[in-house]
């Protein structure tokens, strides 16, 4: 892929940009018109589809890491962000230093977008060579089953990389300066104070994985989960990992969607109100040669009531090889479990 940034906005050369998506029906349309009906593509096969003990809330729970803690060089803190990250791959973070007026503005913001007319969204609908704007990622084929979300996807930093045709730019809160660059902002310093405790963690400077990883990029994916009238035939999201470095959630605070795969059970994570919920990427576990696990996860739908997130991906420069730090690397008893990429 090649990539020219001109006026502040990347430019695609002839290629396939981010990765194809064909575009398909707004779920929230589909309930709009017919609130009781499941349209075939959306049922998962019966093998996939979430148990609805899965929907409660569950123990064990995810660990929780106090960021102010971390922040401060607590030693304690830190071990329980290294036990975390090789137990669980997720944690949830409190005291954060993201102001809630912040938090809040942000969920304002999608809902406030989500809630246009249809016509007004597809102004800024996904190019099918890209995976930034509205609309829903990785549809590949005509008869892969379908999520049962609506996003709205933006490349936030740094700032050259945003592509503004996909911005709603009537909507002040997406506008520069407004809701969604202040929350990138902040979510941003969040995710870097994390990458420099796991710098320590995995014996180098503060620095080390900020070094490592070139110009961090991010991406915000804004979630959609309209109500569904058979929860437990659909998935909000399919199950993945995530391929960055670090991820931070922005959750509903009163409805469960997130589960992660732990110990071959899919665990329910259950919101604690204005806060965060952080896992391991892809790329932080080559690098640590696996010490550290990016884990599977998915998100169901909810009967009676819609849901809204905000995904913050932090990636690594796409030029960029990486593979496992030699530091890492023990051939009796800790050998290479990847290959450069």
């Amino acid at each position: 892929m090649d990539l020219k940034v001109e006026n502040g906005c990347i430019q695609e050369d002839n290629g396939l940009g981010w990765g194809k998506s064909l575009p398909v029906k707004s779920v929230l349309e589909i309930v709009r018109n017919d609130s009781q009906s499941v349209p075939e593509r959306y049922i998962q096969e019966h093998k996939d589809r979430p148990l609805v003990s899965e929907t409660l809330p569950a123990s064990p729970e995810i660990p929780i890491i106090d960021f102010s803690l971390l922040a401060k060089g607590d030693g304690d803190e830190r071990r329980k962000l290294d036990l975390a990250s090789k137990e669980w791959g997720f944690f949830q973070i409190t005291n954060d230093g993201v102001v809630d007026e912040v938090l809040h503005k942000m969920k304002s913001a999608v809902a406030a977008f989500f809630a246009l007319p249809l016509e007004e969204k597809k102004k800024y609908a996904m190019a099918e060579n890209d995976l930034h704007g509205y609309g829903q990622a990785y549809v590949v084929s005509e008869q892969q089953k379908l999520d049962w979300c609506d996003i709205m996807a933006l490349m936030t930093l740094p700032p050259e990389s945003r592509n503004f045709k996909f911005w709603p730019h009537t909507f002040t809160r997406f506008q520069v300066g407004g809701a969604v660059e202040v929350y990138s902002t902040q979510v941003q310093k969040v995710a870097e104070e994390i990458n420099a405790n796991l710098s320590l963690l995995m014996g180098m400077d503060r620095d080390g994985l900020k070094r490592l990883h070139g110009k961090l990029k991010q991406l915000l994916r804004m979630n959609y989960y309209p109500p569904c009238s058979r929860p437990d035939l659909v998935l909000g999201i399919s199950p993945h990992s995530d391929g960055g470095s670090l991820t931070l959630l922005l959750q509903d605070d009163e409805i469960i969607g997130l589960q992660i795969r732990h110990k071959e059970e899919w665990i329910p994570v259950k919101p604690i109100p204005n806060s965060l919920v952080m896992n391991i990427g892809n790329a932080v576990e080559i690098l640590i040669n696996g010490m550290y696990r990016s884990i599977e996860h998915r998100a169901i739908t909810n009967e009676k009531k819609e849901r809204i997130s905000v995904t913050a991906f932090a990636f690594v420069d796409d030029e960029l090889e990486i593979g496992p730090l030699d530091s890492m690397v023990d051939d009796l008893h800790r050998p290479r479990m990847y290959q450069k990429i």
